[in-house]
């Protein structure tokens, strides 16, 4: 077992500001220096837009870690990082709404 500090060679920030909802998607672009294994685990996770807490699952790192990884590989031009988008008040009180009774209908169902 290797120590997550490890990984990101000691470092605890990012040098790039990352939600977990970031998404973030591979250039096609390889780093040019040499990146560990897990950088390169990152980058093939990274073939369609993925977001910062689904890539922290897949790597079975803690997310302050990932974003260490990502904030290497976006400053090295191998992957783009979009922030999540904004909701309006109004379509969050819908969405919230119709995503809650969703969940209660399927409850029913199962119960």
């Amino acid at each position: 077992m290797i120590r997550p500090f490890t990984v990101s060679t000691g470092r605890t920030r990012p040098t790039a500001q990352f939600d977990l909802l970031t998404l973030v998607l591979a250039t096609g672009r390889r780093p040019a220096g040499s990146q560990g294994p897990d950088h390169v685990r990152v980058l093939g996770l990274c073939e369609r837009p993925v977001s910062v807490a689904e890539i922290a699952a897949h790597i079975r790192l803690p997310a302050v870690v990932t974003k260490v990884l990502l904030a290497d590989l976006v400053a090295c031009g191998a992957l783009t990082a979009r922030a999540p988008a904004a909701v309006s008040a109004g379509s969050a009180s819908r969405t919230d709404r119709a995503l809650l009774e969703a969940v209660l209908h399927g409850l029913r169902q199962r119960l």
